[in-house]
């Protein structure tokens, strides 16, 4: 049993055993929601991460994000411990989730892709319907590749990457400012990258 089940049915099992249940439908019932729960809460992952990582933990991923390609035994090597309990202990970071994947890095200037830029979207109305509706739509702009939902007088924040300014042009007016409940588009083209780091800001 992974980290997320061990925390979800520690969490969600005391829940079970002290409820009373007022009648067997009842019962049935609210088993049913809490079990819906718990496979909710197991696929979101949620659970006290720091608690269960310890020293070595966080050298492998310190390493790996540094380099995703490396060996089982080289990285046994780096953290200090042997290969296979190393082994266990990415799997186990797999399992969990706190490992999402593996992927490469691609230079995007070298193939072609020169202009990255940011976008602060502006909504009409800002019910969850919309929100999730707009989130929804980003995820069928190629041009878009990471998106956030912001606080603040914006509602959410595009990453873009486009071969050229016409193309990221064309798609700000005739599909993010033509889109849905969009009120305000405002763009930030970049000019250099000055940093370049992994997503994980490790404790030193």
């Amino acid at each position: 049993m992974h980290v997320a089940q061990r925390y979800v049915r520690r969490w969600i099992t005391p829940c079970i055993k002290t409820r009373r249940k007022s009648s067997q439908s009842y019962g049935l019932q609210r088993e049913t929601k809490l079990q819906n729960r718990e496979r909710f809460l197991r696929e979101s992952l949620f659970m006290p991460l720091k608690a269960d990582l310890d020293a070595i933990d966080w050298k492998i991923l310190r390493e790996l994000q540094g380099d995703g390609r490396m060996t089982n035994v080289e990285l046994s090597n780096r953290v200090g411990i042997s290969a296979p309990p190393c082994l266990r202990r990415v799997r186990r970071l797999e399992e969990a989730g706190i490992i999402r994947g593996y992927r490469a890095l691609l230079n995007a200037p070298a193939l072609g892709m020169d202009v990255v830029a940011f976008c602060l979207i502006g909504l009409h109305h800002q019910a969850d319907a919309e929100l999730k509706t707009f989130a929804e739509r980003t995820r069928g702009w190629p041009i878009v590749r990471d998106a956030w939902m912001v606080s603040g007088e914006s509602d959410f924040l595009l990453h873009c990457v486009a071969s050229d300014l016409g193309t990221f042009q064309t798609f700000v007016i005739e599909e993010l400012a033509s889109a849905p409940n969009v009120d305000t588009v405002r763009t930030a083209l970049t000019i250099r990258r000055v940093k370049d780091e992994g997503l994980v800001a490790f404790p030193t």
